[in-house]
């Protein structure tokens, strides 16, 4: 099975110009969806993960997954405002707009080794922002995991720059 052919391209969403990949196709088909939860998984076998983070929103749905798999628990990293505890931000810029990310202050352990996961990569800024909350929280980064990767916006680039291990399941040219 192609991954790829249980993903679902919107045009113009969710501005113009913009290709929208649409995960919830591949998330609907029981067969994909646990060979992307594998492979997730598969390309950090062997690693020590104590905690998969996981990016609102469908990136919760893919890291819970994981993190099952794993025996690790999880770290929700939410939009501004949805943690009801004490919290830590980053702000960050999407490729159509700006957003920011919290974490709870007490998610994380000192020297805890945490995987990050969510669906898609583009420009990078998303994973970014999660990482510098990983790290503010005292977070080990083993990795960061997406299915899809959308090569031509350097997203991917701009972690490995940073010493992240990057894999990704689908690539997409163009936005």
């Amino acid at each position: 099975m192609k991954l790829a052919s249980t993903i679902r391209t919107i045009p113009d969403f969710p501005k113009p110009g913009i290709m929208f990949r649409d995960i919830t196709t591949l998330l609907g088909d029981a067969q994909a969806f646990t060979l992307a939860v594998d492979e997730l998984v598969g390309a950090f076998a062997g690693t020590d993960i104590d905690k998969v983070a996981c990016i609102e929103a469908r990136g919760f749905i893919l890291g819970g997954a994981v993190a099952h798999i794993l025996g690790a628990g999880v770290v929700p990293l939410r939009k501004k405002g949805k943690l009801p505890h004490d919290r830590i931000s980053s702000a960050y810029q999407l490729e159509y707009g700006m957003d920011i990310i919290e974490m709870h202050t007490d998610a994380i352990e000192s020297g805890e080794r945490v995987l990050l996961i969510d669906d898609l990569i583009a420009t990078g800024g998303t994973a970014m922002a999660g990482i510098d909350l990983l790290k503010r929280g005292g977070a080990e980064i083993v990795g960061a995991a997406f299915v899809i990767d959308l090569p031509d916006l350097g997203g991917a680039r701009r972690l490995e720059a940073v010493g992240i291990k990057v894999v990704s399941l689908v690539g997409f040219d163009g936005h």
